[in-house]
């Protein structure tokens, strides 16, 4: 019998690490901290894994790999470019290799991968063959800019079910931040190393002034440097590094905001650039902040939100209920469980799609 345990990522918008046991083997799915009050998941009664498979780089899916001295310090796996924008993040360089589109062996598992878009080197997991389990990280069909294809068939699935039944395709979206933006300096804070490039590269296509901070130009470099995903993606964001100003570490401290969208990271305004650039702009009135993701409790991005001092348009990056679907059809499997959504959202979407055997608990077993 193969088991699979959410030590954190189920009944809630936790961290993501889930614990598979399957072939006599115990892999460690993603070891992540946050996004609410930078919960990290509790490892006492794990015990020994025999490694950590990393679906991709974002701080609610890494942020405790400090941790893997508590389950034997394993080996930990992850695609190259994964590895490298990790390493400019100062997390753990020492961390072995998987295949963006392949297959490879991990504890004497056969493991397939297959672009998840999302993130830059991001990776759906299907370990253990079509008898065993596909697990889709975090997953986004919308994007553009990095690259995605639908996994393969498993008996049972933990997939990215963050929007629940939610519908608005991104197309929509778009249309709602152009709004927001308006005119004069509006602030965007989000990852560099996610949405913050693609909302950089369709703005600067649609005419708008486009300012990015440090860490969005250093990812941008990376991604050519990679030649990670199509030539034409390539190809624009060398366009945007070309044409979007430059927004400096100390850009809150100058006497004049850019009249630009400036895109910086942090996405929840704790630190880094955007951080300085909301307090300044909330001080001074001298401009909007819109925030396109998740509104994480405890940090700024939520009570800036819920005092009316900064708007939220969505930009998807997880499949939509149209996206669910898709994902269900592409792997059929016998047993699911939907990650990152509430307990009451998982009962909804079980409802939406009633075709589909939803685990109730946070355990699966097939």
């Amino acid at each position: 019998m193969n088991r699979l345990l959410a030590v954190s990522g189920f009944g809630a918008k936790g961290p993501a690490c889930f614990l598979l046991e399957i072939a006599g083997r115990r892999l460690l799915l993603d070891l992540g901290e946050g996004p609410d009050f930078a919960i990290r998941p509790d490892l006492s009664a794990i015990g020994p894994v025999d490694a950590v498979l990393i679906s991709h780089l974002h701080h609610d899916h890494t942020g405790a790999l400090d941790l893997v001295a508590a389950v034997g310090s394993p080996p930990v796996f992850a695609t190259d470019l994964t590895r490298r924008l990790m390493r400019a993040s100062r997390l753990p360089a020492s961390i072995s290799s998987l295949p963006m589109n392949g297959r490879t062996e991990v504890a004497g598992l056969a493991v397939e991968t297959g672009p998840a878009g999302h993130a830059p080197g991001a990776v759906w997991m299907r370990i253990g063959g079509a008898d065993g389990l596909l697990y889709t990280g975090d997953y986004s069909g919308e994007g553009r800019l990095f690259p995605v294809t639908l996994p393969l068939p498993a008996k049972a699935m933990v997939f990215d079910a963050s929007y629940g039944i939610a519908d608005e395709p991104l197309a929509d979206q778009i249309i709602e931040l152009e709004t927001a933006i308006g005119d004069g300096p509006c602030l965007l804070p989000a990852p560099p190393a996610g949405r913050g490039l693609e909302m950089a590269l369709h703005l600067t296509a649609a005419g708008c002034r486009v300012a990015l901070c440090p860490a969005h130009r250093r990812v941008a470099e990376t991604l050519i440097d990679q030649d990670a995903g199509p030539a034409e993606a390539a190809a624009a964001l060398a366009r945007l590094l070309r044409d979007s100003l430059p927004l400096a570490d100390d850009a809150a401290d100058r006497q004049r905001l850019p009249d630009a969208v400036m895109i910086a990271g942090t996405a929840d305004a704790a630190r880094g650039v955007a951080a300085r650039l909301a307090a300044r702009i909330v001080a001074d009135g001298g401009g909007r902040i819109v925030f396109t993701g998740h509104l994480a409790a405890g940090t700024p991005a939520k009570t800036l939100v819920e005092e009316g001092k900064a708007a939220f348009c969505r930009w998807n990056v997880h499949p939509r209920l149209a996206g669910s679907r898709a994902l269900l059809a592409a792997v059929r499997p016998e047993i699911v469980m939907a990650a990152f959504l509430e307990v009451d959202g998982v009962r909804r979407l079980a409802r939406a799609l009633p075709a589909e055997n939803f685990a109730s608990t946070s355990e699966l077993t097939w």
